[in-house]
């Protein structure tokens, strides 16, 4: 197969959806960013999957006639690779989307509203196509290129506006028996607590969500203004999680408190699983890993403290940022055409490789 064979790989988000070029050596030519209509309803949002991957292979097969590519690049995004010698249409399409899916059907997202659609809908183009879950692909590309490269079973977990989990046993994205599995923000950590979105009470995301930690905080300051005058009301959207995380670094008491239950949260969450599976290590993505030390020192310490028999596997801060479900979809891809062990040999070029912008 050429060097500069490529696949289309798209992941699908609630609110975006971000996409890419990348060949059979691992090289990401382009990346590229659209809106998800979700408001739309579920149709539309599929006539925006297909437009979008058309638009990428067409951007793919005009590497063709460019001597000069970077036209197809975000502004200010160079191509490092120059003009690559790309010929025709692309050899697969990776599709990461959330909710139920297994490789040939997406099979339902609430966060969306489809059901039971075919692979095939989601392109006019006569080319393998496989599907994934969204955050198991995104396990998979940190499994075969991030953070997880060298570890055959461990834990995903980004942490956004949401918390889900991707289960990495014996190397590969483990869904369960129906598709299910990996909802670890749904584990309830305090059972007497809030009530969760999903209908279930004190979930680990109700409290360690980046949207629950700036809600949180929120809630408290208005609490704090309704008993006590002097304090101002909170105004405007708010802070943001990072603030929050800022603010309780330099002792804000409010900020402090939401974060200790996060944390708490997590820790509860993190034990049950590592007593369950046994992970060499829990891999830690999203916003809210931006946190850094704020997070991942007080964190370690607390799983320590509930496994009074055995160490706590060491958390690790994901690797591929911003592109690890498009790059996790581009492995779909590549197992899409007949390549199984995609990504296998990639050099770790592809974390230097446009960013989506």
């Amino acid at each position: 197969m050429s060097p500069k064979a490529y696949v289309v790989a798209l992941d699908v988000g609630g609110t975006s959806m971000k996409g890419g070029l990348v060949t059979s050596g691992g090289e990401v030519l382009l990346t590229d960013r659209r809106p998800t209509p979700r408001d739309e309803g579920p149709l539309r949002v599929i006539k925006a999957i297909r437009a979008f991957i058309d638009h990428l292979a067409e951007s793919g097969r005009a590497l063709l006639t460019s001597t000069d590519p970077s036209h197809l690049y975000p502004a200010g995004t160079p191509s490092p690779y120059g003009a690559p010698s790309i010929h025709g249409a692309p050899s697969g399409i990776g599709l990461a989307v959330p909710g139920l899916v297994n490789t040939d059907t997406a099979l339902y997202s609430a966060n969306i509203g489809w059901r039971d659609v075919p692979a095939t809908d989601f392109t006019s183009l006569d080319v393998p196509i496989r599907l994934g879950h969204d955050v198991r692909t995104a396990g998979l590309a940190e499994r075969i290129l991030g953070a997880g490269r060298s570890e055959p079973d461990f834990l995903f977990l980004p942490i956004g506006t949401g918390i889900a989990g991707a289960s990495i046993v014996h190397g590969e994205p483990y869904g369960g028996s129906g598709g299910w599995g990996g909802e670890i923000g749904h584990i309830p950590v305090f059972p007497d607590g809030e009530r969760c979105a999903c209908g279930q009470i004190g979930c680990l995301e109700t409290y360690a969500s980046a949207a629950s930690v700036a809600r949180r905080y929120s809630e408290r300051l208005s609490r704090a203004a309704s008993v006590r005058p002097s304090t101002p009301p909170p105004t405007g959207a708010g802070p943001a999680a990072e603030d929050v995380v800022a603010l309780a670094m330099r002792g804000d008491p409010h900020a402090s408190a939401v974060w200790d239950e996060a944390l708490e949260a997590l820790s509860i969450a993190l034990a049950s699983y590592t007593l369950l599976l046994d992970p060499s290590s829990i891999v830690i993505g999203g916003g809210l890993a931006e946190a850094g030390a704020a997070l991942f020192d007080p964190l370690g310490e607390r799983l320590q403290s509930r496994l009074a028999f055995r160490p706590a596997p060491p958390l690790r801060h994901a690797a591929l940022g911003v592109n690890t479900g498009m790059l996790g979809a581009a492995l779909l891809g590549w197992q899409a055409a007949g390549v199984p062990d995609a990504g296998s040999t990639w050099a770790l070029n592809v974390l230097r490789s446009p960013s989506v912008p």
